[in-house]
């Protein structure tokens, strides 16, 4: 593999990477040859890891998930927080990762 640094790179940044591969390889080709894909890469993983921290918290707050279900009722609150991370993971899928 041509690009042995994407194993070093966030999963979103692989994701990223994955994605431009097949949709858009001249995309890819043009930063190896200027020498940007991984500070890019890096980037676009840091930006999206930000958002779904700062997704999940927020949906969990709007859901009213607080410690104290937490404490009351385990499984529940595992469910719910699952949920939000798969809601989070699309907005962030849609609106850096498949962009």
């Amino acid at each position: 593999m041509k690009d042995e640094f994407v194993k070093s790179i966030g999963i979103w940044g692989q994701r990223h990477y994955n994605y431009l591969k097949r949709k858009s390889p001249t995309v890819i080709n043009t930063m190896r040859m200027k020498g940007t894909l991984e500070q890019y890469l890096q980037d676009v993983d840091r930006d999206a890891e930000e958002m779904f921290s700062q997704l999940v918290k927020q949906l969990a707050e709007q859901d009213g998930i607080s410690e104290v279900l937490k404490v009351k009722n385990q499984m529940l609150w595992v469910q719910r927080m699952n949920n939000i991370r798969n809601r989070a993971t699309e907005i962030v899928n849609t609106e850096i990762i498949f962009m």
